[in-house]
């Protein structure tokens, strides 16, 4: 099982290895050549590629749950390739029902960041300590977690795109009209989990340190990060604040995920063991 885990993990990089290897040859060829056709046309491949990348990707959790007996959670190795699939689940959803490869491609990309990452971390099960024993709860925890990230890494490419295209002279009103809407659904999607993970992150503290809430660095990271995108969908109510505030709205909320994430490297306290 453990060959399992390891290979899956492996094939789910170098699946998406592929597809931003294919993803750029079809940028080139389309532009040097807008009527090629054949393979540079349709994008069945890099769906392909994507698609098996999250495949193993599903393999490895599966297989490392096996083997540790819990879900993703007692360290920055299975968290990461946890985030990793909640990106690729997302940018494969978001692209199925909006039509825009570029978002996905942007998302794959930052997923794969997100896998070579891990693969530096230490990966060998180690026995969880007393604090990660409610394993139903924080496996929950984690999957409230594995969403919000991935959904709110769409809001972020499509936020990020929509700040550089709104930028040119010659920008497709519908395209950022479009993006706009996809960043807003990001985090209509993610939000509500974000807040799902807060609850379950509180009653999990409860159990492990016998309260609720206790200011916590990364406790405290989380309530910042849900304020900012409670913020974003605030200011959506508001005209003059959608287009190029919001989105800026949405890098600087992203921008609290990604330190609440990496927090352990940043912050003492009581989840400094993860």
């Amino acid at each position: 099982m453990f060959e399992l885990e390891r290979f899956s993990f492996i094939a789910a990089i170098a699946a998406f290895g592929l597809f931003i290897i294919f993803e750029i040859l079809r940028m080139i060829m389309r532009r040097r050549a807008p009527k090629a056709g054949g393979v540079w046309e349709k994008d069945t491949l890099g769906t392909v590629f994507a698609v098996s990348g999250l495949i193993f990707i599903t393999i490895s959790i599966i297989a490392r749950a096996i083997i540790t007996g819990h879900g993703p959670f007692s360290n920055m190795y299975e968290f990461s390739l946890s985030f990793s699939w909640g990106v690729v689940a997302a940018a494969i959803y978001f692209d199925w029902r909006f039509k825009l490869a570029t978002i996905r491609n942007w998302a794959i990309l930052a997923a794969f960041i997100l896998l070579l990452f891990a693969s530096t971390l230490p990966s060998r099960p180690v026995p969880l300590v007393p604090a990660l024993q409610q394993s139903f709860l924080l496996s929950a925890h984690v999957a409230a977690a594995i969403v919000a990230y991935g959904t709110f890494t769409i809001g972020f490419v499509s936020a990020a795109l929509y700040l550089v295209m709104s930028h040119r002279k010659k920008s497709d009103k519908s395209q950022l009209e479009l993006i706009d809407r996809i960043s807003y659904q990001s985090v209509v999607i993610g939000f509500p989990f974000m807040t799902l993970l807060i609850i379950l992150g509180a009653l999990w503290a409860h159990i492990a340190w016998g309260r609720y809430w206790g200011w916590d660095p990364k406790e405290t990271a989380s309530l910042v990060t849900w304020l900012l995108y409670a913020g974003y969908l605030h200011a959506r109510l508001v005209p003059r604040w959608r287009g190029t505030r919001a989105a800026i709205l949405l890098v600087i909320g992203f921008g609290a995920v990604l330190f609440t994430f990496f927090g352990n490297y940043i912050f003492s306290g009581l989840h400094s063991y993860i």
